[in-house]
């Protein structure tokens, strides 16, 4: 299966989550497949321009994911564009630095974590799933684990960000692992 990401963070997470099904996988960037553009209004949208592009490219099933920070005070950004915040060169210390100073004077530091998972073949046959974790941005940042805004999110009912914990207790409680499980339920069970 090939995993619909240039993103070795999001690989890596994905590839821990297929590990238990036995699935081999190898990511787009290793078989040198481009990055459509991400044109998508959603979460969803983008997930499924990202795993079709893929199945149609390698010929085999594709699992892509899009996701981002929401802020709740920000009115939803950085969203479909959290990625973007960090630029080119995926600066995510600018971009934690960033919405930081968007929030600033802001009570709500409410957001969340959204995950959207397509699964494509090569048919156009496809299952689109979202997960979500409800959490609060802290600063500075904390931990040296995980990837993109990991050090200062901090998930409902823990106190530690994401970059602070295991990377296993990570793949049990994230938006990620939220939509894997819809998506092993909607595909396998």
């Amino acid at each position: 299966m090939v995993i619909a990401s240039h993103n070795a963070g999001k690989v890596r997470e994905i590839g821990d989550l297929l590990a238990p099904f036995g699935v081999e996988v190898v990511s787009a960037a290793a078989l040198g497949l481009a990055e459509p553009d991400e044109t998508g209004l959603t979460f969803a949208d983008n997930a499924r321009l990202k795993a079709h592009a893929a199945a149609t490219a390698s010929g085999l099933p594709a699992l892509a994911d899009d996701s981002g920070l929401a802020v709740n005070a920000l009115g939803g950004r950085p969203g479909i564009h959290s990625a973007r915040v960090a630029g080119p060169e995926r600066d995510f210390a600018m971009a934690m630095r960033t919405i930081e100073d968007e929030l600033a004077g802001q009570s709500d530091r409410s957001a969340r974590f959204v995950c959207a998972l397509t699964l494509a073949w090569p048919d156009g046959r496809e299952v689109t799933v979202e997960g979500l974790v409800e959490g609060d941005l802290v600063w500075p940042p904390r931990g040296t684990r995980g990837f993109g805004y990991d050090p200062v999110f901090v998930a409902k009912g823990d106190s530690r960000t994401f970059a602070e914990i295991d990377p296993a207790e990570k793949h049990a409680i994230s938006h990620r692992a939220d939509a894997f499980k819809k998506l092993v339920a909607a595909c396998f069970a």
